[in-house]
């Protein structure tokens, strides 16, 4: 009897704890996220218990939800590293972060439209509409058009 009582006060207190709903989507995995806070600590396990791993300080980095266990959700990174991380970090919005080498903004979604902006690889910003190979992306209020296919966290997860 006392272990049902236990567990029952233990539900009750978790199921209260307030949780970014965002991220807390019924959406199955594999689906994309991003890091909400400034800091965002990853864990080697779905739990505060578990040691933390791994400290990001990127806001709005892109991540790859791969499985949920309650509020947590294993997450992987641009880099493959897999983590650990608490929902309430976690945001819906997608963004995208530029790979490879200096990538072109363009005015339209075409190869021949004019430059707007040059990205460097690491530039994160948010994701709009991707079709035919083309996403809407704004870094800080300058928008544009980037091939899909120079941004991590485009296109299925």
């Amino acid at each position: 009897m006392f272990r049902k009582l236990i567990v029952f006060v233990a539900i009750g207190v978790f199921m209260a704890m307030p949780v970014a709903l965002s991220a807390q989507s019924d959406d199955s995995p594999p689906y994309w996220a991003s890091i909400e806070e400034d800091e965002a600590r990853t864990r080697t396990g779905p739990s505060t218990e578990y040691q933390i791993m791994w400290v990001y300080q990127r806001k709005h980095l892109p991540v790859k939800i791969i499985k949920k266990y309650g509020v947590w959700r294993q997450i992987e990174d641009p880099d493959g590293t897999q983590g650990w991380m608490h929902a309430r970090l976690l945001s819906r919005t997608r963004t995208g972060l530029v790979t490879g080498e200096i990538r072109a903004m363009r005015a339209e979604p075409d190869d021949n439209a004019r430059i707007l902006w040059r990205l460097e690889p690491g530039v994160v910003g948010k994701l709009g509409d991707c079709d035919k190979g083309w996403c809407q992306f704004d870094v800080n209020g300058r928008s544009g058009w980037v091939r899909a296919g120079d941004l991590w966290g485009s296109g299925k997860p």
